[in-house]
């Protein structure tokens, strides 16, 4: 059923307001309308914005049209405005229109009110129709400039954690062996033993990085969100203290979403730290989980949300708030409205890192002293999917005497490694960049075991390497090293069992650990002729 069309009616005359009105209802249109006759009833009706249209007589006593087209035009902008008088003249008419009248109709001529009116709600309907797609227009723009300035600092930050990756791991590494060499006893070991933890803390620096710019590798399986926020009620009603009232409400549909538990658990001890803070004084902290139908995409996305079902985690709180300034920077790394000293600056940048890796998107809301709000969404997975479980990591680092081809450009990475290998027993071979390691590989394919190669070197990559040697020696074992990697397809066309991937940073121990579990996997798989292995 259409709605009736609302008139406002500035009319003296209730003869002529009656005439007026029987013109209308005669070409069909339905409406309700009311009159008013004084400066006062038109202001106080003007207050309300409950009209579509603002038909006016020129002559009022006591109170003219000009003036009360001049309060329809501050108050009331997109309304049509019409005069309807036996007073105007054309020169006032048009003068009239030049101050933002739509039309103008005598009294003595009503046919023309008609199509006068229907033109003037056409017209409004059109601008308001191209408001809403500027508006969107507008949306969309900030959306794309949002999206290309923290792809822009993503692509910055993986860069340097990558190369700050390379550095932790010389660092990590030979305090490792010097702490094994030296020993508890040594005087210098609670030296070294500190020289580890600062390096262990700058590796959390930087997986935060990481997880900003999207290349932290992840471990994504089904989860329900309810039970990754229940599970941690105890610890956060610990963690914001007594003074802070918490809320959760939890979806009774209890709806899936595939992410990295670890992970998804940090993005909600990032909100909740960043919650607490904004309430010195105390306050209310409301989580949510719920299902939403998605219409358009969230403002902070890597590749917008399209439409359809989803998984809402939301965190809200009743703080400090944030203006529109603050709001435009938050996500950004090193960023942090806190004392110096009192936050990294990476909470929030890791939170938006790991929700657009995990396929996410997220709004926020937030006035000055009235509170923020996250609302985080992550696509709903059907609930009886189930993620295939995980190999058993092995435990025990071994060394051997097979042969391993060592590429990395980072001459203190690669000699850290070399020695450490050598150090097990392993015969290494090294190359510093990947073509390189082809001639070398050339010359010693037949003794060849293992590649142990970085991502990203100059020239031929790791995963190119890798492909080469493959396709002359297809059981050649392969495990990949880097400082950040998307971890999307690293192993695929590879043996399951017989390749592998290291994050830098990590320790001799673990580099130990994971070749030794590689080429025992691997032999299972490939039982070499007895005089083969004692050729080693």
């Amino acid at each position: 059923m259409k709605t009736p069309l609302r008139l406002l009616l500035l009319e003296d005359d209730p003869v002529d307001a009656d005439l007026v009105a029987s013109t209308l209802s005669e070409a069909g249109l339905e409406f309700t309308a009311r009159r008013v006759d004084t400066r006062g009833d038109f202001v106080a009706a003007l207050e309300t914005g409950a009209f579509d249209l603002i038909l006016a007589d020129y002559s009022i006593p006591g109170f003219d049209g000009m003036t009360a087209l001049s309060l329809a035009c501050q108050q009331a902008p997109d309304i049509p405005f019409l005069f309807v008088s036996a007073t105007i003249g054309e020169e006032l008419a048009i003068d009239a229109m030049h101050h933002g009248a739509t039309d103008y109709v005598l009294k003595q001529r009503l046919g023309r009110l008609v199509p006068s009116v229907q033109r003037a709600l056409r017209e409004r309907d059109e601008r308001r129709e191209r408001k809403r797609a500027e508006e969107a227009l507008t949306q969309s723009e900030r959306q794309f400039r949002q999206a290309q300035k923290m792809e822009a600092v993503g692509r910055l930050a993986g860069g340097i954690a990558h190369d700050f990756n390379n550095l932790l791991t010389v660092i990590m590494g030979y305090s490792h062996v010097l702490a094994t060499e030296l020993g508890r006893e040594h005087p210098l070991y609670t030296k070294i033993e500190e020289t580890q933890k600062a390096g262990e803390r700058a590796a959390t620096l930087v997986r935060q990085l990481l997880a900003f710019s999207r290349k932290q590798p992840l471990e994504p399986k089904h989860l329900s969100l309810n039970n990754v926020v229940a599970n941690l009620e105890v610890m956060l009603q610990r963690l914001i203290g007594t003074d802070i009232r918490l809320v959760i409400t939890l979806d009774p549909g209890n709806s899936q979403v595939r992410a990295d538990q670890a992970q998804l658990e940090q993005v909600l001890m990032n909100l909740v730290l960043n919650a607490r803070d904004a309430m010195p004084n105390g306050g209310t902290l409301t989580i949510e989980t719920a299902q939403v139908e998605l219409a358009k995409s969230p403002l902070y996305h890597v590749d917008p949300l399209p439409p359809g079902p989803y998984v809402k985690l939301s965190v809200a709180d009743t703080g400090s708030g944030m203006d529109r300034e603050t709001q435009a920077h938050i996500f950004e790394p090193f960023f942090t409205t806190k004392e110096e000293g009192k936050g990294s600056g990476l909470g929030l940048s890791t939170v938006y890192g790991i929700v657009t890796q995990s396929g996410g998107a997220i709004d926020v809301t937030s006035r000055v002293s009235h509170g923020t709000r996250f609302d985080i969404f992550f696509p709903r997975i059907s609930a009886d999917a189930h993620p295939a479980s995980s190999p058993e990591v092995s435990a025990q680092p071994a060394g051997g005497s097979e042969t391993i081809l060592l590429v990395e450009d980072d001459t203190s990475v690669r000699i850290l490694l070399r020695d450490a290998l050598r150090k097990l027993g392993y015969r290494v071979i090294e190359a510093k960049q990947g073509l390189e390691a082809c001639l070398l590989a050339s010359q010693e394919l037949d003794r060849l075991d293992l590649l142990l190669t970085d991502m990203v070197m100059p020239g031929m990559g790791g995963r190119e390497l890798a492909q080469h040697l493959m396709t002359i020696k297809p059981e050649l074992r392969i495990l990949f090293m880097s400082g950040f990697t998307d971890d999307v397809g690293i192993l695929a066309g590879h043996e399951r069992g017989t390749s592998g991937f290291l994050q830098k940073p990590f320790t001799p121990e673990l580099l130990a650990r994971t070749v030794r579990k590689i080429l025992d996997a691997s032999s299972t798989a490939h039982p070499q002729p007895a005089a083969k292995r004692a050729s080693h």
